[in-house]
């Protein structure tokens, strides 16, 4: 494992426009959603974070649900455009309002799929909040109804998104110095 510090090439968004955005992302839903029954869906492990903090900021009562679902490898800066399931719901999502909480849309295989699996489910609406697009890698069209950020087709990682698995823990969203990374493996 290496220390992020080793490879850090800059800050691309501090942990101030972070919570910023976050809250300002919060008010929105709480408005979009006053009076509606509300499940949030946390995508594991990246959107944690993220997901943590917007709970906090929505003022709507809702409910919290979390699926994990995987193209990426350790070590792999793309996806593999094979997205599998590894952890499903424990909440019957029929006649709900679902958010899904994403931490980045990349390629857009992975959201993709999952929205077209939970559409199946007979969700009443089916949203998508994610806190980082990166539009220059879409493969798939994704809706993203609340959007934190877009950013450049750069290798990141921070408040959530992984290094190697390492480095989650960041609060910031940091971009990765290829010409310093070594991935694991």
């Amino acid at each position: 494992m290496q220390d992020y510090k080793d490879v850090l090439a800059e800050i691309l968004i501090d942990a101030e426009t972070l919570d910023k955005r976050v809250a300002e992302l919060g008010e929105q839903i709480s408005a979009d959603y006053l009076g509606e029954d509300l499940l949030l869906i946390c995508i594991l492990r990246g959107a944690v974070p993220f997901m943590v903090d917007l709970s906090r900021r929505i003022s709507t009562p809702h409910m919290m649900d979390f699926m994990a679902v995987s193209s990426y490898g350790v070590g792999k800066r793309e996806s593999t455009g094979f997205a599998r399931v590894t952890l499903d719901l424990q909440t019957d999502i029929r006649d709900r309002n679902v958010l899904l909480v994403e931490d980045i849309v990349d390629s857009g295989h992975t959201i993709s799929a999952v929205l077209q699996m939970l559409g199946t489910r007979s969700p009443r609406t089916l949203k998508v909040c994610a806190l980082l697009d990166k539009p220059e890698r879409r493969e798939a069209h994704v809706p993203i109804d609340y959007l934190g950020f877009t950013i450049p087709n750069k290798f990141v990682f921070g408040y959530g998104l992984d290094l190697d698995e390492y480095h989650r823990n960041l609060p910031f969203v940091g971009v990765v110095d290829l010409n310093k990374y070594k991935p694991a493996g």
